[in-house]
């Protein structure tokens, strides 16, 4: 942005995410007194880019506004394949055992009793207060393809790993339904499921409480 704008610019991204995850959505936001020509811009940022980065649009937002700070709701996405498949092996985790699937949406219904989820997050991670509203949590399973979705008003860091892999013991009916309680009661991420690998894991929209007005 820097180059192209021919001024120092600062990009303010909507969150981050472990190495390995994937974003199918993100925004950013950035400061400029000029006038921008913004299809010309658009396509010499994709032409810039790597091509595992892609930029759909640039908006106009207020003066106030912040990409990380506004935002009202994320939702990720977790995918699991059962099968072996070589077209899925960068974007999905393969998974072959048996999962009770019906445990673990179950188990899913526990969270939204709680705000207080320092039992998933990193340890020695440096935030103010581990509490998060979760708005959905639920898995879907279609043929040898599993997708967990979870959306809350922010996450901490790992979070989502952690409880894919608390609900992987569950259904594999290794720890039972209630355990999950006593796990996020002890706010200890020992106690908690493992985590799975990063490349399973999507960010998929980010929502916010103002219009984003197309350029």
């Amino acid at each position: 942005m820097s180059l192209l704008l021919k001024k120092d610019i600062d990009l303010m991204a909507a969150g981050r995410t472990d190495a390995g995850v994937h974003a199918k959505q993100m925004f950013a936001h950035f400061d400029c007194d000029s006038k921008i020509d913004v299809p010309h811009l658009l396509h010499k940022l994709n032409s810039y880019l790597p091509k595992d980065i892609a930029i759909f649009a640039i908006h106009r937002v207020h003066d106030d506004a912040h990409a990380r700070f506004d935002a009202k709701k994320r939702t990720y996405e977790y995918h699991i394949h059962t099968q072996k498949n070589a077209f899925k092996s960068d974007d999905s985790w393969y998974y072959p055992n048996v999962l009770n699937i019906e445990k673990m949406n179950q188990a899913c219904k526990i969270l939204f009793n709680y705000t207080d989820f320092e039992c998933f997050s990193k340890v020695h991670t440096d935030v103010n207060t581990f509490n998060c509203t979760i708005f959905e949590a639920q898995w879907q399973q279609n043929k040898e393809q599993l997708v967990f979705t979870i959306s809350a008003d922010r996450f901490l860091r790992n979070m989502v790993r952690s409880i894919v892999g608390t609900m992987i013991n569950i259904g594999l009916e290794k720890i039972s339904i209630d355990t999950i309680i006593q796990i996020i009661e002890s706010k200890d991420r020992n106690k908690a499921g493992f985590s799975v690998p990063a490349h399973g894991l999507y960010l998929t929209k980010v929502e916010y409480g103002f219009v984003l007005e197309a350029e």
